[in-house]
């Protein structure tokens, strides 16, 4: 009975892990503004994705533990759906992470399609969180805890304001303070 629940876990995670990337890829497809716009936040402020991901789990969580707390079906129903709910926001912005991450080996010399990039980097991500302890314990919840921050910031519509450029008026005014 043991060896069968062992093959049975081993056989949930082997499925899991080839159905993740076709499944950001398909985000990638359905949703390429939203998708782009996790992937652009991401690159320019992981930070804030990391610290906004973080305290919107922290306050999202305390309602669905009382609900799966409680004991009416009903509401652990209902606790069980915001999970699923919680965990298919974060995966639109794990498509932006996977996404940035393909590109980034684009830039290693590894030149595919936008695509291709996105299954690179979901292999990438999967191989990481494979790595026992480590990957299980800090890089599977910092890349949840990232990727929701970035779904949540794609979403509202929320971009990271772009810097002044050297040719803006404010620019000139300040070269010029500088020359004389």
């Amino acid at each position: 009975m043991i060896m069968a629940d062992v093959f049975a876990i081993f056989g949930t995670l082997l499925a899991v892990g080839i159905a993740l990337p076709g499944l950001l890829l398909t985000w990638r497809l359905l949703l390429p503004k939203v998708v782009a716009r996790a992937e652009q936040r991401l690159s320019h402020t992981p930070w804030k994705c990391f610290f906004g991901g973080g305290a919107f789990l922290i306050i999202y969580l305390i309602p669905v533990i009382v609900l799966l707390k409680l004991p009416l079906p009903v509401f652990k129903g209902a606790g069980v759906i915001a999970l699923l709910g919680l965990t298919l926001v974060a995966s639109v912005g794990a498509a932006g992470l996977a996404g940035l991450m393909g590109q980034r080996l684009n830039g290693l010399g590894l030149k595919s399609s936008v695509g291709g990039a996105t299954v690179r980097g979901a292999v990438a991500m999967e191989l990481a969180a494979a790595f026992p302890l480590i990957g299980w314990f800090i890089i599977i919840p910092i890349t949840f805890i990232i990727a929701l921050g970035a779904a949540l910031f794609a979403l509202t519509g929320w971009q990271p304001k772009a810097a002044p450029s050297p040719a803006s008026p404010g620019a000139q005014n300040v070269t010029k303070l500088a020359a004389s």
